[in-house]
């Protein structure tokens, strides 16, 4: 296809209005697609000057996603462009990259990056030789942007794969240290120069940003680079040219060198600026560091930051850097002497301001309440945020230096707030005020531990906070309950100041400005937290219900649900007459959440908290009326369709919080609904495709749906649920690729269907044996060795002849007995058992021995007989021993099936061990007295001892049966 009618194609499909012409130019881009070098004519259409610049831009995303989807396929895929096609390619884009206009560019940096990333240095090795050639020629600013993306692709790499950046390093940083040289030199530098600082700057910061390249440690070559980042960063940024908008002058060429530089040189102070944290070939570097820059730096962030004191501008992020550096400096003690003249000034006029209310806030709060909220509560504007800067150095300068500056700092806030209470209302400072009870807050965890501060809290919120809940200024309401909230938890002396907090936090749910509805939820939660006396707010609970649901309605907001969460746990059931619509409003808010997620790239952080938030509050009330089980029918209907949604791919990031939902809901209801189980298509297809990581959590839901819906489970053919469940885990169990680690929930589930369906499932006891024989051949970690023996266990306890006969038939009888048997004795050095530890496995190894122990004679070889009776009879001896003395046998790593309920809970081993050998004794005296005289002493007092205690056993059971049956009949 020629490149005229290509871009016509390719112009249809972006930009056409008609929507029946956009998709059949769309189905047309689908068939030429693959077809050789159309990704040439695509990228020939992007680099045509003299084509309309929108079919140019429609071109390069095509180019992109194509890029992005077929240059690196994944999962073993095979690449569906020629190499000769890519070779080109790979050759051209070099060539334009930095002719194009800078929205095309942007497209074709991202391509650069995906070829990079797959192909450097591999299969474009001569990459790194264009890169060299270009810096001492005319296209400096193309190599330097291909120089990012090579430098971008090691940021983060481990040192094993870190190698290639060493070459570059060493090969490019003394060209660029030459164009960085010339560049500062120019007078009158254009904005197109800052452009090339700025990338040489990013070049260097993902260099180092693990480890600082060897050639960066030779004294002169780093001076070299320090001389011109302390060049750029105390020279003044050009006023002209400067836009006037605050929004686009933060992102001004000039400015974003600074910012880079200074994120630089705060990376090497992380680094170097300790010599306790050095390694002994660091050591003498870190010293050249500290003597010849770290001084020289503060004295120029010091310099900076002065300007904002006299009006100046400075970005916000450059702020933020300079304060996070002189946080840095407060601990050490060189440092801190340099830091010390300026610190009056520092702290009174400069950090302090930066914590007040100011016009940019204000204007956030007429504006914008909804951004005000999310910049306030998004940790990711807190890197960004001059005021989050200035209140860690604060706490920063309390915490390590505060001998000398807490008092005095204290004493300027009392100041603040005694000129405030004594000014007029319309020349109170209602900003300052703002400054000091942040400030307050802020430093809630020292004012409570120290005197006299400690005893003297609750009279400062009685005076200078509580009046501010009824503030003319808004901004002020919102801040006098965020602070009580830092203060909820103290010692109050008169529990009505307590209670006066507790209301007016609760009345600010109802503020007309929506700010300070958030803050006073935000600070319900330590109220409800340390409230001892619900009767404070039960009688307004079902008022409190209603305007957390229309604040849910309003703003995504990770506290609010985590607020509605901390409530719902400390009232428990009471909760119940409120769970239905509690789950209603939780549903509505998490699509919500959803939607702003899908719809807004800046929204994704807050939305997603504010999703998982709801998803985790809907668990809490499942959890709390779980003694209620009628009411889950009712609420199910309002939580399928998060269910059904969020089961799939598009639920990864919430797909544990679903999977939550889903076994509380299999677990309490009072059946298992055809709706959920709808579901268990969706849960098996994830865990086959990408959830392997989730199974611990998918073992829930699947064992409900197995253990109380066992009828379906059994008769359903479509879906075939058991022809599924099989399907899924012996694909993962002969996937050797995945570690046993992950797949102990898979011989679980087997044994889990041999328990529930015993008598039922014939037909699984060969396939589940042989695939967990196979996976057992290879298993090294124990835990994972024990739960296969336990799926052994489990189908003797089935059915035992059946299970022998598959054994003997595939060879392995002998064997499997061996290993079990071995791994009963196995002890650690501290002499405590290595294996079977938790109740469940016990108690299924003794169900699986005493079903071997129950075969008719000539079944299994004599000699076998002995080591069975013998390890049961230890396993049950255990069972009613104390188990103080193997306290120190349980970890983390044991599996315990404790909180699933299983079929075999009601079965009493003592019991059935017993009437085994009562059957035995009966049926075949001679094998049983033959048996008996295997006994050493230590044993026969062992048998004897469980003979006694199951007779006690057998007693407690007929005396609960019989006052189970009195109570009823006297019910009745």
């Amino acid at each position: 296809m020629d490149l005229s009618n290509l871009a016509v194609i390719i112009a249809a499909a972006a930009c056409s209005p008609n929507p029946d012409e956009r998709k059949a130019a769309e189905q047309s881009l689908d068939q030429i697609k693959h077809t050789p070098q159309h990704l040439i004519r695509v990228l020939q259409i992007v680099v045509d000057g003299g084509c309309d610049p929108a079919v140019r831009q429609a071109a390069s995303i095509h180019f992109k996603n194509f890029i992005a989807k077929h240059w690196d396929p994944h999962s073993g895929d095979q690449s569906k462009i020629l190499p000769s096609d890519k070779n080109v390619v790979r050759d051209q884009i070099l060539v334009y990259v930095s002719q194009l206009p800078p929205i095309l560019r942007v497209q074709m940096g991202e391509c650069l990056k995906t070829i990079i990333y797959a192909d450097y240095p591999e299969q474009w090795p001569h990459l790194l030789d264009w890169v060299k050639h270009n810096l001492q020629d005319q296209q400096v600013y193309g190599a330097l942007f291909v120089l990012r993306i090579m430098s971008s692709k090691y940021e983060f790499k481990s040192d094993e794969d870190r190698a290639p950046i060493h070459r570059v390093v060493e090969e490019t940083f003394p060209h660029l240290l030459n164009i960085f040289d010339k560049l500062v030199q120019i007078e009158s530098p254009s904005l197109e120069v800052a452009d090339h600082i700025k990338l040489i700057c990013k070049i260097f910061w993902s260099c180092i940003y693990l480890e600082l390249p060897r050639p960066l440690f030779v004294p002169n070559f780093f001076n070299a680079w320090m001389v011109l980042f302390l060049n750029i960063l105390e020279r003044p940024v050009p006023l002209e040219g400067q836009p006037e908008d605050p929004e686009l002058r933060k992102s001004w060429g000039w400015w974003k060198t600074k910012k880079w530089v200074a994120h630089i040189l705060n990376r090497l102070y992380t680094r170097f600026g300790d010599l306790k944290l050095q390694n002994p070939e660091n050591k003498a570097f870190a010293q050249i560091f500290q003597t010849n820059y770290a001084a020289k730096i503060l004295e120029c962030h010091l310099k900076l930051l002065n300007v904002i004191r006299i009006g100046g501008y400075l970005p916000d992020r450059v702020i933020n850097l300079i304060l996070q550096y002189l946080s840095n400096s407060i601990p050490k003690n060189s440092m801190y002497t340099l830091l010390q003249p300026h610190l009056d000034v520092l702290l009174f006029e400069i950090i302090f301001p930066l914590m007040c209310f100011n016009d940019d806030d204000q204007v956030l709060w007429d504006e914008d309440p909804h951004e005000y909220v999310r910049k306030g509560y998004d940790i990711i504007e807190d890197l960004y945020s001059p005021r989050t800067a200035s209140m860690d150095f604060v706490t920063e300068l309390i915490r390590k230096r505060g001998k000398d500056n807490f008092p005095k700092f204290i004493q300027f806030i009392v100041g603040i707030f005694k000129r405030y209470g004594e000014a007029p209302l319309e020349q109170k400072p209602y900003r300052q005020k703002d400054g000091a009870l942040l400030a307050v807050g802020t430093l809630c965890d020292k004012l409570r531990q120290t005197e006299p501060y400690k005893s003297e809290l609750e009279n400062m919120l009685v005076q200078h906070v509580f009046p501010e809940f009824s503030s003319p200024a808004g901004h002020l309401r919102a801040k006098a309950a965020w602070v009580a909230g830092q203060y909820a938890n103290i010692n109050f002396s008169d529990q009505t100041n307590f209670s006066k907090a507790l209301h007016c936090v609760i009345s600010g749910m109802r503020d007309p400005e929506l700010p300070v509805r958030v803050d006073s939820v935000f600070a319900l939660r330590s109220f409800i937290d340390a409230c001892k006396n619900l009767d404070e707010i039960r009688p307004v609970l079902p008022q409190l219900l209603d305007e957390f649901f229309k604040l849910m309605n309003e703003v995504e907001n990770e506290d609010l649900a985590f607020t509605l969460e901390t409530i719902v746990y400390k009232f428990g059931e009471e909760i119940s007459p409120y769970a239905l619509g509690l789950c209603q409003n939780l549903a509505n808010a998490f699509w919500k959440c959803v939607d702003t997620d899908n719809g807004d790239d800046e929204a994704d952080d807050t939305g997603a908290l504010a999703a998982v938030g709801c998803l985790r509050a809907i668990s809490t009330i499942l959890e709390s009326i779980s003694s209620l089980p009628h009411l889950y029918g009712q609420i199910e209907p309002y939580l399928l369709p998060i269910m059904r949604k969020m089961l799939t791919t598009d639920g990864q990031d919430v797909f544990e919080e679903v999977l939550e939902i889903v076994s509380y809901i299999t677990t309490f209801s009072p059946t298992i609904s055809l709706d959920m189980w709808s579901l268990w298509p969706l849960i098996m297809e994830a865990l086959v495709d990408w959830a392997i990581d989730f199974f611990p959590n998918i073992l829930v839901p699947l064992h409900n749906y197995i253990s109380r819906g066992t009828e379906l489970y059994l008769t359903c053919k479509q879906p075939d649920y058991q022809q599924s469940l099989w399907s899924v885990i012996s694909s993962l169990m002969a996937n050797k690729n995945i570690d046993d680690s992950d797949l102990e929930p898979a011989p679980k589930l087997l044994g889990i269907v041999l328990q529930t369906c015993k008598g039922h499932v014939d037909q699984c006891v060969e396939p589940y044996l042989r695939i967990t024989l196979d996976r057992l051949r290879g298993a090294e970690k124990s835990s994972f060795k024990c739960l296969l023996i336990e799926v052994v266990a489990n189908a003797f306890y089935y059915n035992a002849p059946l299970t022998l006969g598959i054994l003997q038939r595939l060879g392995f009888a002998t064997d499997i007995l061996t290993i079990w048997l071995h791994m009963l004795q196995e002890k650690k050095k501290s002499g405590a058992h290595a294996n079977f530890k938790g109740e469940h496995d016990k108690k299924v190894c003794i169900l699986g021995l005493t079903s071997i122990l129950s075969l008719p004679a000539g079944q299994l070889p004599g000699e076998v007989l002995p080591p069975v009776f013998r390890a049961l009879l230890e396993l049950l001896a255990k069972d009613f021993r104390s188990y103080s003395d193997d306290d120190d046998e349980f970890s983390e790593d044991d599996y315990s099936d404790e909180e699933l309920d299983s079929p075999i809970d009601e079965v009493d081993p003592f019991i059935l061990f017993m009437d085994a050998v009562t059957a035995m004794q009966a049926t075949d005296s001679l094998r049983f007295q033959s048996l008996r005289q295997t006994l050493d002493p230590h044993y026969e007092g062992l048998a004897n001892n469980i003979a006694q205690h199951t007779e006690q056993r057998r007693a407690e059971i007929l005396k609960e049966q019989l006052e189970k049956q009195a109570s009823t009949t006297v019910a009745s």
